[in-house]
């Protein structure tokens, strides 16, 4: 059950994924999980348990070595898995290196699960109390599950509720399951119950259940790029349909843009509901004019989380355009957002290769200018493709005008932050978006620096 959730949420991290189990070391292999599927076979078949955790990773902190695979075991009291970032850990790691020996290598979740079973001990093992004073040391990112010898499961979610987490039921095996994203419980058969509320951790304890609020916060910041592009659009996120979100921003950029065109092409795969929509409402047709290689090996896979350059560049240059919709046409193309700007650029030169004669490119996220650093990998100020273009006092029309220059094309159309929460149906004080606005409150942090990886 596990390994098929797993695989669900395989488009949450392409580098590595892990099993533990309750008494056991982890079981853990840097790739895909289908680069290892007899011995996640073997696993699933040997594995005797009714508890396990799992995990796929991204990195975002700490390099990627089989030793920041997770899940990782700390100590012989449990195993602990975490999406997110812990925004600065210098204070915990000076507290802990008293005890233990912080190797180079060490992400975040490790020194976090060290601190936590410091804490554990000095509270008898009380899992509520000693979260309770971990939340006070700790600000970021972060969805914890835990898993501890002793057959005790915790799921735990930040106060802000930046990344998304979810609780689900299979009636058939009566089994509660922890996820991501809804998506996993579909693959399960399992109905989504609710999601993990901000500040809250769960303890699961074979059929029984349990909740306490940790911490609280009169607003959240729920991550805005979940929405528009991570995560899976068949998932529900704070109540929120992912793809119907995505369609939503499509309508707002066809309110925000009367541009004309001969037709509508989606940057596959996350932009296609976006599409959508902005052929609904402009009624301009839409067609595949771009197409992801889905039977190579690599060639199916998202090119914004692969930690290498050379990597990204490899699965972009996959997508193949269909000439018979694209030539001597005038496309409007609609993609989710403009990182780095590398596929972008690969996807005009394709689309002009294949014949052309006008591009257009709406943007369904706002202009990206700021790190990330609750739990998206984006790189530094200076690699962000509209601070190369464009000042910090450019606004949005200039910003338009100048990268449609920077990518040779007829016109750019960045989504506004009010279109960006009006399509998602969220309030603004609800949502993340310190990447394009630079404000960190949120984070209760403010950084002094453009790389999100200096301290």
């Amino acid at each position: 059950m596990v390994i098929d959730g797993l695989r669900a949420l395989q488009h949450r991290g392409q580098e590595a994924w892990g099993i533990a189990l309750p008494g056991s070391r982890p079981f853990r292999w840097l790739g895909l999980i289908t680069d290892e599927i007899q011995a996640a076979q073997s696993l699933s078949e040997s594995a005797k348990s009714e508890m396990a955790i799992g995990h796929t990773r991204y990195s975002t902190v700490g390099s990627t070595v089989f030793e920041n695979v997770q899940p990782i075991q700390i100590g012989e009291e449990f195993s602990i898995a975490h999406n997110g970032t812990i925004s600065d850990t210098s204070k915990i790691e000076r507290s802990i290196s008293k005890e233990f020996d912080i190797p180079e290598w060490a992400s975040d979740t490790t020194i976090i699960g060290l601190r936590l079973m410091q804490i554990l001990r000095e509270n008898n093992g009380k899992w509520f109390e000693s979260f309770s004073k971990l939340s006070k040391e700790i600000s970021g990112a972060y969805c914890f599950v835990i898993l501890t010898k002793n057959k005790e499961l915790f799921a735990v979610r930040d106060e802000n509720g930046f990344r998304p987490l979810c609780i689900g039921w299979n009636k058939k095996n009566q089994t509660h399951i922890i996820a991501s994203e809804s998506c996993a419980l579909s693959m399960l058969d399992a109905e989504l119950v609710r999601d993990v509320k901000p500040g809250e951790i769960i303890k699961i304890d074979g059929k029984n259940i349990r909740s306490h609020i940790f911490k609280e916060t009169n607003n959240h910041a729920h991550c805005s790029f979940e929405y528009t592009y991570f995560a899976h659009p068949s998932s529900t996120i704070e109540n929120v349909s992912v793809y119907q979100a995505r369609k939503n921003v499509g309508k707002i950029l066809a309110e925000l843009y009367k541009v004309k065109g001969d037709v509508v092409i989606p940057v596959p795969d996350s932009a296609r509901p976006a599409a959508l929509g902005f052929s609904e409402a402009s009624r301009i047709p839409i067609e595949e004019g771009l197409m992801k290689d889905r039977y190579g090996k690599r060639g199916g896979l998202r090119s914004f989380i692969e930690p290498e350059q050379k990597e990204r560049i490899e699965i972009n240059r996959r997508i193949i355009a269909i000439e018979q919709t694209v030539r001597d046409k005038e496309i409007i193309l609609i993609d989710d957002s403009i990182v780095r700007g590398t596929s972008s650029k690969r996807m005009i030169e394709t689309l002009k290769k294949a014949g052309a004669k006008k591009i257009k490119l709406l943007v369904t996220f706002p202009p990206l200018r700021y790190p990330c650093y609750a739990g998206i990998d984006f790189p530094t100020s200076e690699e962000l493709i509209v601070n190369n273009v464009a000042d910090n006092n450019s606004k949005i029309e200039e910003i338009n005008e100048k990268l449609s220059q920077e990518l040779g094309i007829e016109f750019v159309g960045y989504n506004t932050l009010e279109g960006l929460s009006k399509g998602l149906k969220m309030a603004k004080n609800e949502l993340c978006t310190s990447c394009v606005t630079g404000d960190y409150s949120c984070l209760d942090i403010d950084p002094q620096y453009t790389d999100r990886m200096k301290k």
